[in-house]
């Protein structure tokens, strides 16, 4: 694949962002990505890239020694290595951390991932509370001594199940 800026050399650099759910790519080669800014990740490593990102608040001396109450890891640590002590280092550097988590993910909001095609396992929930409402109708037909709509109801709950089976 050729470098999308000069179409000239291969492109080894290869950088996709998702802001606001939009996902760009961009194919470069090193020359190029060096140009365009992306060269500050040359070691490949996560780490460092967050470490760079915090990196101006390391270079304009902002930083409080505030630690999180949890795991005692001061948003200097966090900075410098990029990673969190624990899950309440979220909490703690909830408002310093935003700003960065938006950079890289476009977003400061959780929202998962769901394989292509499915809702996320709603489905099995809706089609178990759909056989138990049917279970309970045929307890009362069958109660009510409704042999016929019973029979209807326990093919309904057949087919449910068949489909869960395959």
């Amino acid at each position: 694949m050729l470098c999308e800026r000069c179409h000239k050399n291969t492109a080894t650099t290869h950088i996709r962002t998702v802001i606001n759910g939009v996902v760009t790519e961009k194919n470069l080669c090193g020359y190029c990505a060096a140009l365009s800014g992306y060269s500050k990740f040359t070691n490949n490593s996560f780490a460092s890239m967050l470490a760079s990102m915090f990196g101006d608040e390391l270079a304009t001396g902002n930083i409080r020694e505030a630690r999180c109450e949890c795991c005692g890891t001061a948003f200097s640590d966090i900075a410098e290595t990029g990673k969190m002590g624990c899950s309440e280092c979220y909490s703690t550097f909830k408002n310093r951390l935003s700003p960065y988590i938006r950079r890289v993910h476009g977003t400061t909001e959780h929202t998962g991932k769901r394989p292509t095609g499915t809702s996320g396992g709603l489905v099995a929930v809706s089609e178990q509370s759909i056989k138990d409402k049917l279970r309970g109708e045929l307890l009362e037909a069958v109660k009510a001594e409704e042999f016929e709509k019973a029979a209807e109801l326990r093919d309904k709950i057949r087919k449910i199940e068949e489909g869960d089976a395959k």
